[in-house]
């Protein structure tokens, strides 16, 4: 599809509910009406956890909840995807309406509640992927009886299947999730997933990241950093949707949900430099939040950021968007004297 084509429908799809709109999406994308990206700067390719990656720009979960279209997306010239987040059992999420778009102020407001088909269908279609990094972001049911027990239900049946797992405990939009981020609960859950790994087929090492939210103190950082650190995982995803509300314009924004895209940018990279200084090294960090530009991919690399993720940004910019990104970032490394995106992590 040319970029005229795709302009005209990135402007069409911002006429309907965001919902349908994004229902189009994906079906447009499985018929194969997506952008294909050209070859990535080779000063973009970087290392994340042992995975190998094009370039550090990667689709936030929330896009491809059902593990649709990572194909697609992977082609569209994304570095890595992330499906998800996926749940043991299918889940109807809350009633709608629950996606509002605010558009001066380029964000989203979503209480979604996890909606997605469950683990069977997840699984049947992650298991037929080809090249490229797909991780897979795990859930728990919003009325399961056993939370923790939910997260090592994904990673049993997804193992061998994902390149790597994102651990979300802090969408808030699942009452009580974000109470897994306490430092006794979360001992106990990644306790469980670490000793249900260990007992799956070793071959290849497969990282696990813990997402985190936006919304933490100083205190709980330092928590979840050393307990992250104490179970040997790869590293944090900074960060989540938040709960707070910076002054925002649009008539949606006394809507209940988590908050995402531009008003996050600002936010989410103090909390990731903070967990930066936290982790001492110990584990890596995944910059989410906010990017709409090569310049925001930039300041989360330099925040402390082995690599990005974005999604809320292509409801106003369409896929083509990461292209964009990939030149300015470049751009970027080149005029700052580094020769990777490696040499920049943490240079703030």
């Amino acid at each position: 599809m040319t970029a005229d084509l795709h302009g005209f429908a990135t402007r069409l799809m911002r006429s309907l509910d965001p919902e349908d709109a994004h229902g189009l999406a994906i079906r447009g994308l499985k018929a194969g009406l997506g952008p294909r990206a050209p070859a990535d700067p080779p000063i973009l390719a970087t290392e994340l956890a042992g995975l190998r990656l094009p370039n550090p720009i990667g689709l936030a979960p929330g896009f491809d909840k059902n593990a649709e279209v990572f194909g697609p997306m992977l082609a569209a010239g994304f570095g890595f995807v992330e499906c998800g987040t996926v749940t043991p059992r299918p889940q109807v999420g809350n009633p709608r309406p629950r996606l509002f778009r605010l558009w001066q102020d380029r964000a989203v407001i979503n209480r979604m509640g996890f909606n997605n088909e469950g683990l069977e269908a997840f699984a049947a279609r992650l298991a037929r992927r080809g090249a490229g990094v797909v991780g897979a972001n795990l859930g728990a049911n919003k009325d399961s009886e056993d939370r923790l027990g939910d997260y090592t239900a994904g990673l049993r049946r997804l193992w061998g299947m994902a390149s790597y797992f994102t651990i979300n405990i802090s969408s808030p939009n699942t009452p009580g999730l974000r109470a897994l981020q306490t430092r006794a609960a979360l001992d106990e859950l990644l306790g469980r997933l670490i000793a249900t790994a260990d007992s799956l087929p070793q071959g290849v090492a497969v990282p696990m990241f813990l997402k985190v939210a936006p919304d933490l103190e100083d205190e709980e950082i330092g928590a979840i950093a050393d307990t992250v650190a104490a179970h040997g995982l790869a590293g944090v995803i900074v960060s989540n949707t938040t709960v707070s509300r910076p002054p925002l314009m649009s008539r949606h924004r006394d809507e209940t949900g988590g908050l995402s895209g531009a008003p996050l940018m600002a936010l989410s990279t103090a909390v990731l430099a903070r967990f930066h200084a936290a982790a001492d090294g110990r584990f890596l960090l995944i910059g989410a939040g906010g990017i709409g530009s090569g310049a925001d991919a930039y300041a989360k690399i330099r925040a402390g950021a082995a690599a990005v993720q974005l999604y809320s940004a292509l409801a106003y910019e369409g896929p083509g968007l990461v292209r964009h990104i990939k030149r300015d970032l470049a751009a970027l490394l080149q005029a700052d004297g580094f020769r990777s995106v490696a040499d920049a992590v943490g240079a703030r």
